[in-house]
């Protein structure tokens, strides 16, 4: 074809693209359909033209036979949408509902393929495999369609959450499915078994998903290693999709799994890799790609979907219900029949039912199931009537969906009350209607002043304006429409809202390092939905996740003890202070926000419990930063002044701006000063080394316990005792079980519970004695508070220790005195010196 052709019918396809955007949204239709409509109709035009006589030149008649390729939808295309949303998910708020989404994902996508085939068989006449292979086509979803949709009507964060990982991960299942039975089909293979694909299945996900991994790593340390040039970075992840579909093709392993395993790995660490700039620059890019590519792919696939139906018959239309009625009996049997199950044995959270309709009624397919079926219709190896049927039922059943759900999905999202706003959240709006309101207000008379305007037009808007102002402040104190427990809930959702905006303004001051301001972000995301669905007890829990140790410490806890390997415990340790610090920053700044913006709507009781409530918080957040300080004193000292320098190059780079617009300093002098300070700011970055190795002889010379001992004393003391790590949370003593072994506290702290009496041991002190030494059972409940390093002591080699130092055994005696323990001296071995 020739090229000036070809940059035509690309520039008239792009010119279809804009006007089909503000017509869908003019038509209330969802974008998809209209792309879909436009695709038919041009494709329609192209198929009369090419079969008419009209004059038509060679090279345009080629032009009108549309000579696309499967290739071009599965090569070109798809990896560009699936890296885009892979690049755009939420993923630690994902983990959240990973169970429903894994299971509509992988779990659904079987089910689907084998309740369309087996539905399909009696009435077709292609053999099962022919049957499998269209339930695999016609299992993908198109999440474009339904998440624009929940957008538009503001349905929840949640369920738009669980649509777009279900849909992403739905496509890679199914697109390895599809390959699974194609090869079968292409074999001549009629019935294979269900076994025989528990070998090859599993290879094709698990090794795409390691190819996925293994590229995006290599692809974000590449980026990593030239800062300096943005362009650069970002060129290398528009290489990534492709480089990795086309190798893990090639190794025989899915390349859709393989794309999305490198975009959710670049999703991961690209922030804290790359610059917050650079970051933004390249998901604004990969948001116009994925933009064009969805578009371009309905279109081109919609272009063929008259040469698909041109051989339609009246009994195919039938089969297209039999299709279509599996699909859905399959996807409900999924929604209320093993959710609910997975529920009631505690492994998936809750999904409303009006959620489970939601997503029953948008699994709308699209342009990747007529791409697939496009692959099967144009392979050679696949016999005739099989490429027909999967032709026509796989188009037929796209159309089903999109004009059919598609066009009545935003009503059906209105009639399940997902798309009103709660009381709640109608409260909520009047309350940010006054809040915003008054600023306004403020903010309008200073404009007034300045452009000293007519005092007789602004008496009149004034008026005007204060009338509409007085409403809203009465909308928002209606106090019969709100319980005191409503608006406790309001005044904490307003407060968790406020938090995520404090963590964007530290971070554009960059005293919040990318790395770090994500999982904040997460955090707060998650405080604000939680304290939505469950009020003060949900804001409590919620804000405890923040600070207390997960599943990741404790696993860099395991990884430190048994392999030796600090590396993970070191970041996990130095991202907690982080956290922790600017943690409370902002809470003690939340105190000024209740006092001056929630105490006016919500009143004196609602905003002295919430500064309650931010106290609490403020101190855990105290407490476990103290609990740090025991542990690594020099450390955390370090942690702070690195801190402070961040803040004092945000404020000098702030006088340097001031200067600039005062035009004190020129652009030329203003450059070379930012870029000292860009220098310094890297320099404040660099994070000091945590040492997380425990020198037994250090740590026994620093303890006042064992001053007196000789050096020869101290290495065979060293030999005797063994290093044990604890992490926040962690118990290390029960109530009720034998005493066999004494704790000395080398660095952190632990928390002694006693008959319901707590008392605080840091750094130099020891626990566990008592009981030893009377031979009972322990009385107290000794808990971890810290990422405490502990040494211990046997019983055997403590007495044989004791026997011989005095001091010990005075600290003993102490130690049982302020308990209010009587100790047998008798129960002491003669010190000997």
């Amino acid at each position: 074809m020739d090229i000036t052709l070809l940059v035509g019918i690309t520039a008239i396809l792009f010119l279809v693209i804009s006007i089909s955007e503000p017509l869908a949204a003019r038509l209330r239709l969802p974008y998809s359909v209209v792309l879909a409509v436009v695709g038919a109709a041009l494709g329609t035009l192209a198929l009369g033209l090419q079969t008419t006589d009209a004059g038509l030149g060679p090279e345009l008649r080629e032009a009108l036979a549309l000579p696309i390729k499967s290739s071009v939808f599965l090569v070109v295309f798809l990896p560009t949408l699936l890296f885009e949303v892979s690049l755009g998910l939420n993923v630690r708020r994902m983990v959240d509902d990973w169970v429903p989404i894994l299971v509509m994902a992988v779990l659904a996508v079987l089910a689907a393929t084998l309740v369309i085939g087996f539905a399909l068989h009696p009435f077709s006449s292609m053999p099962l495999v022919g049957c499998l292979l269209l339930g695999a086509i016609v299992s993908t979803t198109d999440p474009s369609a339904v998440v624009s949709i929940f957008r538009n009507v503001a349905a929840p964060q949640r369920l738009m959450r669980i649509v777009e990982g279900e849909s992403l991960l739905n496509d890679a299942a199914a697109i390895a499915l599809f390959g699974f039975f194609l090869t079968y089909v292409m074999a001549g293979v009629p019935n294979p078994t269900l076994l025989s694909g528990f070998g090859t299945f599993p290879w094709l996900l698990g090794g795409g998903l390691l190819v996925g991994l293994v590229l995006g790593r290599i692809a974000v340390e590449g980026m990593r290693v030239m800062p300096g040039h943005p362009l650069a970075q970002i060129s290398v992840s528009v290489a990534l999709p492709y480089i990795t579909f086309i190798a893990a093709e090639e190794m025989g392993v899915s390349g859709v799994v393989a794309v999305v395993g490198a975009g959710l790995l670049l999703n991961i660490a690209g922030p804290s890799r790359l610059a917050p700039a650079t970051w933004a620059q390249l998901r604004e890019l990969w948001g116009l790609l994925a933009h064009w590519a969805g578009a371009l792919i309905f279109v081109l696939a919609a272009l063929l979907i008259p040469r698909l139906l041109t051989d339609v018959r009246p009994h195919d239309l039938f089969l297209i219900l039999v299709v279509a009625a599996a699909a859905f009996a399959s996807r409900a049997l999924i929604l209320w029949g093993v959710i609910p199950a997975l529920r009631a044995v505690k492994l998936s959270p809750r999904v409303e039912p009006a959620y489970r309709a939601a997503i029953l009624w948008g699994g709308l397919r699209g342009a990747v199931t007529l791409a697939l079926a496009l692959a099967v219709t144009e392979n050679a190896l696949v016999p005739g009537n099989i490429k027909r049927e999967i032709g026509i039922l796989a188009t037929g059943y796209v159309l089903f969906t999109l004009f059919v759900q598609g066009t009545t999905l935003r009503r059906v999202i209105r009639r399940l009350g997902l798309a009103r706003l709660s009381p709640l959240d109608l409260a909520l709006s009047n309350q940010v209607i006054a809040v915003a309101l008054q600023n306004v207000r403020e903010e309008v008379a200073d404009s007034v002043r300045e452009h000293e305007l007519s005092r007789d037009i602004v008496r009149s808007e004034a008026k005007r304006f204060g009338q509409r102002l007085e409403n809203a402040v009465q909308r928002a104190e209606q106090t019969n429409e709100i319980s005191d427990r409503e608006r406790i809930t309001l005044g904490l959702v307003a407060l968790a809202v406020r938090e995520r905006e404090e963590i964007l303004d530290s971070f554009r001051e960059q005293l919040i390092t990318t790395r770090l301001v994500e999982r904040m972000l997460s955090d707060a995301e998650y405080l604000i939905e939680r304290t939505r669905q469950q009020g003060r007890d949900g804001y409590r829990a919620a804000s405890r996740r923040s600070i207390t140790a997960g599943p990741v410490a404790r696993a860099a806890v395991i990884v430190h003890n048994r392999l030796g390997l600090s590396g993970p415990l070191a970041n996990l340790v130095a991202d907690r202070f982080d956290i922790l610090l600017n943690q409370r920053t902002i809470l003690r700044h939340l105190h000024l926000y209740i006092d001056q913006k929630v105490r006016r709507l919500y009143g004196r009781r609602v905003s002295d419990l919430l500064h309650e409530l931010l106290k609490r918080r403020e101190e855990e957040a105290e407490r476990a930063l103290e609990s740090l300080h025991l542990q690594y004193p020099s450390y955390t000292e370090e942690m702070e002044r690195r801190y402070i320098r961040r803040a004092a190059l945000r404020m000098e780079e702030r006088q340097y701006k001031a200067l600039l617009d005062d035009g004190l300093i020129g652009p030329e002098l203003h450059a070379t000063l930012c870029g000292a300070i860009a220098r310094e700011r890297t320099k404040s970055l660099t994070r000091p080394r945590l040492d997380l190795a425990v020198h037994k002889d250090e740590l026994i010379r620093q303890f006042p316990l064992f001053s007196g001992m000789d050096e020869d004393q101290r290495r065979a003391l060293a030999k005797a005792m063994y290093t044990f790590y604890a992490q926040p949370g962690e118990i290390l003593v029960r109530r009720g079980e034998t005493a066999r072994r004494v704790f000395f506290i080398a660095s952190g702290a632990v928390e002694n519970d006693i008959a319901g009496e707590k008392r605080r041991l840091g750094r130099g002190e020891m626990f566990g004695q008592l009981s030893m030494l009377m031979r009972k059972t322990r009385a107290a409940q000794v808990t971890s508070i810290a990422y405490s390093t502990l040494l211990a002591l046997d019983e055997a080699r403590f007495r044989d220790l004791l026997a011989r130092n005095r001091e010990l055994q005075q600290a003993v005696v102490d130690s049982a005195r302020a308990r209010g323990v009587q100790l047998d001296l008798d129960l002491l071995p003669a010190a000997g010196g």
